[in-house]
């Protein structure tokens, strides 16, 4: 599960007025005043580290402009993350970049940090420019506690960020949800992978990989 912190959120103060016409006396009365909700620019973010309020080992991403604290990693689901990276990093070679853990903007107030992204080769190298979602060919989120969330909040950021093909992997019941075909609305093309079964990417149809070399 995804839990809030409390960088962008605002104190909630109580004001107590004075009522002066009561012939017995002051009465007061105490009125809550709403907090507005404070978010942040992928340039706040990084300020934010820089300047040590975010420190190394915050599990932090840029979501909407919140910053959202993300669920401890699991022993399944880091040897799973294991898994793929290995997988895809031997699959494809120099054909790709396989980032595992690492930021992908998608706009100047959200910048999630995926599992594993597949990113495009491009001439000017990304130690010299970030990755963003033009960049992205496949996005994989593996979940424990945080199914629902990436399943529906990071499902709808990838796809309205034009992310073609997204993968969740559902380390409990491990399973592969596929998706494809991204749209304003979400993606077009679902599909859930289960049991013995051989998967392939969208961009790379000739690469394989197989749930028993995922779940292993």
């Amino acid at each position: 599960m995804y839990h809030f912190r409390d960088f962008s959120k605002g104190l909630v103060r109580g004001y107590m007025l004075v009522d002066g016409t009561s012939p017995t006396g002051r009465q007061s009365m105490a009125v809550e005043v709403a907090a507005t909700r404070r978010r942040f620019t992928r340039a706040e973010y990084y300020r934010m580290a820089e300047v040590g309020i975010l420190g190394r080992r915050d599990r932090v991403e840029l979501i909407r402009g919140e910053i959202i604290e993300m669920s401890p990693i699991g022993r399944r689901h880091q040897a799973f993350v294991d898994n793929l990276g290995a997988l895809l990093v031997l699959r494809l070679a120099d054909r790709a970049i396989v980032r595992v853990q690492g930021p992908v903007a998608l706009a100047d107030d959200t910048e999630p940090e995926p599992d594993l992204t597949v990113l495009r080769r491009r001439p000017v190298p990304y130690k010299e420019r970030e990755a963003w979602a033009e960049d992205a060919l496949l996005i994989i989120e593996v979940a424990d506690s945080s199914l629902a969330y990436d399943r529906s909040t990071k499902l709808r950021l990838y796809a309205e960020a034009g992310i073609p093909e997204y993968w969740v992997v559902d380390s409990a019941a491990e399973t592969v949800d596929v998706y494809r075909e991204p749209g304003a609305e979400g993606y077009r093309d679902v599909t859930r992978v289960a049991g013995r079964a051989t998967l392939t990417l969208h961009a790379f149809p000739d690469v394989e990989l197989t749930t028993t070399e995922i779940f292993a």
